[in-house]
């Protein structure tokens, strides 16, 4: 069956079994991973609203945790969270999470979820969606494993466009509304896996519908066509040491003209250091991969001094 009740073809991989209680695992704890875009195409807009995009996308070693544990009785949901600032309510992802998989198996258990923060919002670093994604991983396991890939899958997607990329945990191209996610080529990930990066956010965030509504605004001149966007990618898997022809997103031109100060200090960095950066999702957080031998002390210092001493700053590496 699949999450709607519909019968597959005997020929496809079944997405649901049936839940069982799995009363030796009570307990679980999952990393809930960053993202940065590499790349960011969007596309255009469909009509239903959402738009399309062609994205590079790499988690990264650094992120929130998110404990799920199974309640003694009851069968309800309910979620903690160390940042104050984070809504524990129904419209939290991990929550609407948690009501999309028992949409999807029946599952009848109740869980407490506590979410360990770092991962900051407004930052274009996926972190809402990340932690929908483990929560749904964490209660595949309490459940006793009711779905498969392609239903865990089927759930993100009905909680967010980009919650798919999630489950995977390596670096994946997205394309549609987000949904469609595959697993770059062994080749391109082996290039990219490990690199150390360093990521930076100011104390302002950016809304990412604000964002889409500006570059539907300024359509069509705002969006890459779709050909456009795939040629990008092909170049960059077909020349192994140029990670500069990947880099590109065109959601910098709604953030970079409200907020100068992005494009400012990314061309500074590329300039006086001559690092490769970029601004990832829709912002407003943004990335500079390093090398070896770089000045950190002395970049983290032009990053503040650009951004203020409430900046943001850590170093992690691509997964």
């Amino acid at each position: 069956m699949n999450p709607h009740g519909k019968s597959k073809p005997k020929s496809a991989p079944c997405a649901i079994r049936p839940p069982t209680e799995s009363m030796s695992t009570s307990r679980v704890e999952i990393f809930s991973p960053a993202k940065i875009n590499l790349s960011l195409a969007i596309t255009g807009r469909r009509p239903d609203g959402y738009h399309e995009l062609v994205s590079v996308v790499t988690p990264l070693a650094w992120g929130d945790t998110l404990v799920a544990e199974r309640m003694a009785d009851g069968a309800g949901f309910a979620l903690t969270c160390d940042d104050p600032a984070v809504p524990s309510g129904p419209e939290n992802l991990v929550m609407k999470a948690a009501a999309a998989f028992r949409e999807s198996t029946g599952w009848s258990g109740g869980v407490n979820f506590t979410l360990h923060k770092q991962i900051p919002m407004g930052a274009g670093l996926g972190g809402g969606s990340s932690n929908a994604a483990s929560a749904l991983l964490a209660l595949n396991q309490l459940a006793g494993e009711p779905l498969n890939p392609t239903g865990l899958a089927t759930a993100a997607a009905q909680v967010g466009s980009d919650c798919a990329l999630f489950l995977l945990r390596a670096p994946v191209v997205m394309r549609g509304r987000g949904e469609r996610v595959e697993a770059l080529p062994a080749a391109a990930t082996k290039r990219l896996s490990g690199r150390e990066v360093l990521v930076f956010k100011p104390a302002f965030g950016i809304s990412t519908a604000w964002a889409y509504g500006q570059l539907a605004a300024a359509a069509p001149g705002g969006y890459l066509p779709a050909a456009e966007a795939e040629a990008q990618l092909t170049r960059w898997l077909n020349e192994p040491a140029a990670i500069g022809t990947l880099l590109y997103n065109n959601m910098e031109s709604p953030a970079f003209a409200k907020f100068p100060a992005l494009p400012v200090l990314l061309n500074r960095l590329r300039n006086d250091f001559g690092l490769t950066a970029g601004m990832s999702g829709s912002g407003s957080a943004c990335f500079a991969l390093f090398a070896e031998n770089l000045p950190e002390e002395e970049i983290g210092n032009a990053i503040r001094e650009a951004w203020g001493p409430s900046t943001f700053l850590a170093r992690t590496r691509l997964v």
